[in-house]
């Protein structure tokens, strides 16, 4: 069975070098559990999307959850799904780039991005539209 799993931290002591390290060990990781999805990162807030088999992507957001750079973890969306949404993307950044404010702003209820205040809805409509329109970064 497939799972999509949404969930939201706050980000700890984290620098560009940091960010370019979790992109790269979730791709590698993510592609040999053959779980998908994708990373926002913006007011200090990652908001993650994972998807697969259920003990893949329960197994990665364990590990998830021992990482120090996460800070109160929260599952804000779980459900089982027929079909992936991030087909091909073991993870893909989606970072508060001036081409993607308008896109936060329209999913926030705040001037200031918060996933934390989002209902699972409105989470999954973000999570679609960034496949459409958003500026992935690699």
């Amino acid at each position: 069975m497939m799972i999509r799993l949404i969930y939201a931290s706050r980000a700890i002591n984290l620098g560009p070098v940091d960010v370019k390290d979790i992109l790269s060990s979730s791709r590698r990781n993510n592609h040999q559990l053959a779980v998908t999805g994708a990373l926002s990162l913006s007011n200090g807030i990652f908001l993650q999307c994972l998807e697969g088999e259920r003990s893949a992507v329960n197994a990665v957001y364990h590990h998830i959850l021992k990482d120090k750079r996460h800070n109160k973890p929260e599952i804000l969306s779980l459900e089982e799904i027929t079909q992936r949404q991030f087909t091909g993307w073991n993870m893909g950044l989606i970072a508060a780039t001036a081409e993607n404010s308008a896109l936060f702003l329209k999913y926030s209820s705040t001037s200031e991005f918060d996933p934390f205040t989002m209902s699972a809805p409105a989470l999954k409509e973000f999570f679609a539209e960034v496949l459409s329109s958003a500026r992935w970064l690699s």
